[in-house]
């Protein structure tokens, strides 16, 4: 099989040099970042690819691939190696054994034959080296309510130095956030911080998408013959005109006074359920009591 599929898998030339296999590795990162591209798939194409760069990127190794070829891989091609080892640990671990121990020496090392065929599944201990190793660092953290929906800034402790990071308007629970260069370090590059996001519940508003909902308070006087009340955003101070009539449950619209969508940049709505908040009986004059015990 011709030595060309880890350079397909980056759309470049068996003579690609060094700055032309950086650049498509760039393009094609960019491409299929999973915080980008949430299409189903994705994920595992940005691994090949950054398996792919890391062998290419190295001269050694690079070498060793354009020597021996995809007989490295068990005779597969890259892709179809890089598919059928998803299940079995880390891609860049697997490349790592690989890579780490390959001598081309005739003969049999911890289950690497390499005068007949090539086992690249049977691993031995002795086999080592740098490359690939994921540097990245994972970690959950909560955004209060009111910063997930304005935006803002926070910090994190990572081992006792304090980071600061900007939280965009508008996110939610389940994105994340990268901070470039918070990650591992192998003592020559360093790897990014990847933030999952938990918004904090709010006592005040509930959150559908882009739109948010609460309840106000409407006496009932102003629910029987209407007039204005005065609510809370969390953009500014707005005001609705109540209707008369309003029924207990009733939705009113506050257009644009919702959520900001990260991608669009427009933003949602806010709707306010009213509640209508009824007099104390013993608050009423006997007039009134007496009218409203008849009607």
């Amino acid at each position: 099989m011709a030595n060309s599929s880890l350079y397909e898998t980056l759309g470049i030339s068996k003579s690609a040099s060094a700055d032309e296999i950086k650049k498509a590795y760039r393009r094609l990162a960019r491409k299929y970042h999973p915080d980008i591209n949430k299409d189903p798939g994705a994920e595992e194409k940005f691994k090949e690819i950054n398996a792919a760069y890391e062998i290419l990127s190295d001269e050694k190794k690079r070498a060793q691939y354009d020597q021996y070829g995809d007989s490295m891989f068990g005779g597969q091609n890259f892709h179809d190696f890089a598919k059928g080892s998803a299940g079995m640990g880390d891609l860049n671990d697997i490349l790592n054994s690989i890579f780490g121990g390959f001598s081309g020496a005739k003969g049999s090392r911890g289950g690497f034959d390499f005068g007949g065929g090539f086992n690249p599944f049977g691993f031995g201990a002795g086999f080592s080296g740098g490359f690939g190793a994921d540097l990245d660092k994972h970690s959950a953290i909560e955004i209060p309510f009111d910063t997930a929906i304005n935006g803002g800034e926070m910090s994190i402790n990572l081992g006792g130095e304090n980071v600061k990071f900007k939280v965009p308007a508008g996110i939610n629970t389940g994105e994340k956030l990268r901070i470039r260069g918070k990650g591992n370090s192998n003592g020559e590059q360093s790897g990014d911080l990847i933030l999952e996001i938990k918004i904090s519940p709010s006592a005040e508003y509930e959150r559908n998408g882009d739109d948010l909902s609460k309840k106000i308070d409407v006496p009932l006087k102003t629910a029987l013959f209407g007039g204005k009340i005065e609510v809370a955003t969390p953009k500014k101070t707005a005001t609705i005109k109540i209707s008369k009539n309003t029924k207990n449950g009733q939705k009113y619209r506050l257009k644009g006074y919702g959520v900001q969508n990260r991608k669009t940049k427009i933003l949602g709505d806010l709707y306010a359920v009213v509640n209508i908040v009824l007099p104390d009986a013993d608050s009423l004059s006997d007039e009134v009591r007496e009218a409203l015990e008849n009607l």
